[in-house]
């Protein structure tokens, strides 16, 4: 099987590359708020299966110990029955975070696996290894949680799925958005009829990405745009909350900075239960309307307190994630009077919910709430995106 290839040090991780996440955030650590947190997480989640007989804490292993690296060993450290196994990353920096953490370290999945089977391993390592290692993974029979994008190509992501479904190794994408109890709730509400038939959505991404983010070469390049890193998740909320996307048409620009890749797209989606959709992409624009800048999901964003998706039906309309729903108390109508009513969800960090499911996952309690699979139809989308953009066609998915 493929080795974890040194392309370069774990700690250069680019995933969710715009978001600075700091290293020690206060209010995931705190040991009064980790039981009630792991309580909600665990009495949300999907249909179960046959359990296993595992007992003691799962022991989860995090390879990649860059931004997002380090984000997942803060999640392990504020669940319930989850322990920090090992960190994998070839970096000295890499052996001396595992050293902070206490925890054992390896330079590679092969020597990890050499020496032992850990019960799981959340995979953040650069994207480009991310097959490498899920195969290496799927080969040693270990769960894997693979932090998206699943691959950068869609047979390399296809091949990793089927992989992993021949083998029934559980494989796991972290679109952690999902795990959020808004979107659990927003999900329910949807299904519910809450806003009757569902006619249209609208989403935006409007964020300023400052200068010196650009100062890395790769995000001046084609792939290190918004459409690849930030749309993605998007896209697999939509999917999730709305149906699937069954054609797609997209504009892009680089106007402002007049970078090789895209800084704005204006899209529209067709969902194939009949729903239209826009979507309006910026990374050059101040505005508080994205995802990252209204949820409250990471204190590294100021919050705005605004929302950032809307979601029409002939009944009323969801704001998220401001969780608010218009309605016409009455007869509906435009001439008769409209009012919001705010339903409020508790905020937990989606990274311990999803952190949590993963554990009952390994321990066979339930089915992965983002498999391999839904990973691979959200980067379908986007690939349809980014070639409807070189096109100016419309884009069919299969």
């Amino acid at each position: 099987m493929p080795h974890l290839r040194m392309l370069h040090s774990f700690s250069q991780r680019w995933e969710d590359d715009c978001v600075q996440y700091p290293r020690h955030i206060e209010t995931i650590g705190h040991a009064g708020a980790t039981a009630a947190l792991g309580a909600a997480c665990r009495s949300r989640n999907g249909s179960s299966v046959r359990a296993t007989s595992m007992t003691g804490p799962v022991k989860i292993v995090v390879a990649g110990a860059g931004l997002i690296g380090k984000r997942h060993v803060e999640a392990i450290a504020a669940t319930t029955g989850v322990e920090l196994h090992s960190i994998v990353e070839p970096s000295d920096a890499g052996r001396a975070y595992a050293e902070m953490n206490g925890a054992d370290w390896y330079a590679s999945l092969t020597a990890l696996f050499e020496a032992g089977r850990p019960d799981g391993v959340i995979l953040a390592t650069p994207n480009q290894i991310h097959v490498d290692n899920g195969l290496e993974c799927i080969a040693a029979g270990v769960p894997a949680l693979v932090e998206k994008p699943l691959a950068t190509n869609l047979a390399a992501a296809a091949m990793l799925v089927d992989a992993g479904e021949k083998a029934d190794v559980p494989l796991l994408v972290g679109h952690h958005r999902r795990h959020n109890p808004l979107i659990a709730a927003a999900r329910k509400q949807i299904t519910d009829g809450l806003l009757g038939t569902l006619v249209a959505v609208h989403g935006m991404f409007w964020l300023m990405k400052p200068d010196g983010y650009f100062d890395t070469d790769w995000r001046r390049e084609p792939g290190g745009g918004p459409i690849f890193l930030n749309l993605i998740h998007d896209i697999d909320l939509l999917r999730h909350l709305i149906g699937e996307i069954v054609s797609v048409q997209a504009l892009t620009s680089n106007a402002v900075r007049g970078n090789a890749v895209e800084e704005t797209a204006a899209l529209l989606f067709r969902f194939e239960n009949g729903v239209l959709g826009t979507f309006s992409l910026s990374d050059a624009i101040v505005g508080p309307w994205s995802w990252e800048l209204t949820a409250s999901e990471n204190p590294a964003y100021p919050a705005t307190g605004q929302s950032c998706y809307s979601i029409g039906g002939t009944h009323g309309s969801m704001e998220l994630p401001n969780a608010r729903i218009w309605k016409n108390p009455g007869q509906r109508s435009w001439w008769e009077p409209i009012s919001a009513t705010h339903y409020p969800v508790s905020r937990e960090d989606p990274l311990i919910c999803q952190m949590t499911q993963f554990a009952r996952v390994i321990r066979g309690e339930e089915q992965p709430l983002v498999p391999a699979r839904e990973g691979l139809k959200t980067l379908q989308v986007i690939d349809a995106v980014q070639r409807s953009a070189v096109s100016g066609q419309t884009v069919t998915l299969p």
